[in-house]
């Protein structure tokens, strides 16, 4: 069986890397009382893993995680005991049950939700994201590990609106086509015609599509 943790990511730890959030998280099981499944060889871990990386510097309200237990537990016991060993910027919020033949989660994120503050150029950007909005076709350059490539950001991008100076984006976020809100925030500069300021992200929920095609927290897929 897997437990499924949903919790948020604020303050000083958005400056935490997805690895390094993968040893706290660890570290953190460790202390607890549950009955974590751990891997096998000379370095035993909790079998633990965390759905759709979130980039540093970026806060979440909706994070999830999954790690599998050996013996059943009371829902309450679990998501008290790791609200306990985490601190209040890992805020746990909700936990679950899954089968061990479930998907994993990653595998059902397709798309994120992130809520985009600039720190300067607010009312120029949200105006252009108006236009934007419009467009059939945005194309710009995403950087990966294997280099550069040019992708039309308009079609990643599922949705965008704004109110009271903040960005609200749908990007796509699979393993083939993803969009980042940097890259979105570079896109609208340069529609623009300014420089990209700096902006506050928070992550606001990862979704997928059940099988209906409607969109769905991964939560409740």
């Amino acid at each position: 069986m897997k437990l499924v943790y949903v919790f948020s990511k604020k303050g000083r730890l958005r400056f935490v890397s997805h690895l390094d959030l993968q040893r706290f998280l660890m570290r953190a099981l460790n202390r607890t009382c549950l009955p974590i499944a751990f891997s096998q060889g000379f370095n035993p871990h909790p079998l633990l893993s965390i759905a759709g990386a979130l980039a540093m510097g970026y806060e979440s309200d909706y994070e999830v995680f999954e790690v599998k237990i050996d013996k059943d537990i009371d829902l309450q016991t679990a998501l008290a005991t790791m609200q306990a060993a985490l601190p209040e910027e890992l805020f746990i919020k909700e936990v679950q049950t899954r089968p061990d033949n479930y998907p994993s989660l990653t595998s059902l994120v397709s798309m994120a939700d992130y809520e985009i503050k600039p720190q300067k150029e607010a009312e120029t950007l949200c105006k252009t994201a108006e236009t934007f909005r419009q467009m059939t076709s945005c194309m710009g350059i995403r950087k990966s590990k294997s280099g550069e490539k040019e992708v039309d950001v308009r079609a990643l991008c599922l949705n965008i609106e704004t109110h009271d100076l903040l960005i609200n984006a749908r990007l796509m976020l699979t393993e083939k086509d993803t969009l980042k809100p940097d890259l979105l925030i570079k896109t609208l500069s340069g529609i623009a015609g300014i420089e990209q300021p700096d902006c506050r992200v928070c992550r606001k929920a990862l979704l997928g599509t059940d099988k209906s095609g409607k969109v769905r927290l991964i939560t409740e897929l």
